[in-house]
């Protein structure tokens, strides 16, 4: 179940961060609250994964899922660019959240 609240938790870091962009520096409310909002649920689940989950890998794998996702988010929403190199370093991120997984013994 840790593992769930881990997932949900870092979704929820995607979603901040977008709302964060869309809030243009805090100054539209709605994306504001927003923001807000999803980094309490964010840190929420965090928390109750961090109960039972190594805190270094529940905290890399957070930030991981919540980096790899802002830069999906970045390139669907934002048009931000595709190179080859930026698309290495995110198959890194993935490796490195699939890796922490798999020697986690959780």
């Amino acid at each position: 179940m840790e593992w769930i609240y881990l997932v949900i938790a870092g979704a929820m870091e995607v979603v901040w961060s977008t709302c964060m962009k869309y809030s243009e520096g805090f100054t539209e409310i709605k994306f504001t609250v927003l923001t807000i909002i999803g980094m309490i649920i964010s840190f929420l689940f965090l928390s109750q994964a961090t109960k039972t989950l190594p805190l270094g890998t529940a905290y890399a794998v957070w930030t991981g899922i919540g980096a790899l996702g802002a830069v999906i988010v970045g390139i669907i929403l934002f048009k931000e660019p595709v190179t080859a190199a930026r698309m290495f370093f995110v198959s890194l991120l993935l490796i490195g959240i699939i890796g922490l997984k798999a020697t986690s013994g959780h």
